[in-house]
């Protein structure tokens, strides 16, 4: 990994620990409390705390949905940017597939908004499944090359180079590349606004 690549996973990890610490103390949750919400182990929670791991895409949409944002609130700068430009190889990748494909977030609105604009590869052969996310959420993917296989709530959809689906996220879901051919799409999620109290 270059020492750009190696900074930018740093500052990654140093911002999801920052915001997970704030998050949780701002709700008076004790560490066993956020574990038990999120189904991540108090273990884990603590290395995320205190920047020692870069947690794996499943762990950060745990979290995110226990507190109620947007997976891109625990990854945003802790400063406000009016304007800000970056290139792909900069975003952070929260997916790895066994075969080289990946999934990267280039960019989230933050705040309680809720947008995410997503690029994914799968390679023939891959599969990713997804979490349900919070009620309210959808997502469109829009395939740009080959052909992926989109499971909700148990049923295919195939979709073809050129090709969008939007369906609503609060769903089981899945992706597949049963092709030949490597698969690569964009996708944005659509959450709805305000922080979600699992409470209630």
């Amino acid at each position: 990994m270059t020492d750009t690549g190696s900074a930018r996973v740093g500052e990654v990890t140093a911002a999801v620990a920052e915001h997970v610490r704030a998050l949780r103390t701002a709700r008076g949750w004790s560490l066993d409390e956020l574990a038990g919400r999120s189904g991540v182990s108090k273990g884990m929670v603590v290395h995320i705390e205190a920047a020692r791991t870069n947690p794996s895409v499943g762990t950060l949409c745990r979290l995110a949905d226990a507190f109620g944002v947007p997976i891109g609130r625990l990854l945003e700068p802790a400063t406000e940017r009016v304007v800000h430009v970056a290139a792909a190889d900069q975003a952070p990748v929260l997916w790895r597939g066994h075969l080289g494909g990946f999934g990267r977030l280039l960019a989230s609105t933050g705040g309680t908004t809720g947008v995410e604009l997503w690029e994914w590869r799968l390679a023939p052969g891959e599969n990713h499944r997804s979490a349900d996310h919070a009620r309210g959420t959808r997502e469109l993917v829009h395939v740009l090359t080959g052909s992926v296989t989109v499971s909700v709530d148990g049923t295919d959809y195939e979709v073809h180079s050129g090709q969008t689906i939007e369906f609503q996220a609060d769903h089981w879901h899945a992706y597949r590349n049963c092709g030949t051919e490597p698969v690569r799409l964009v996708m944005v999620v659509v959450m709805p606004p305000g922080e979600m109290d699992r409470r209630r």
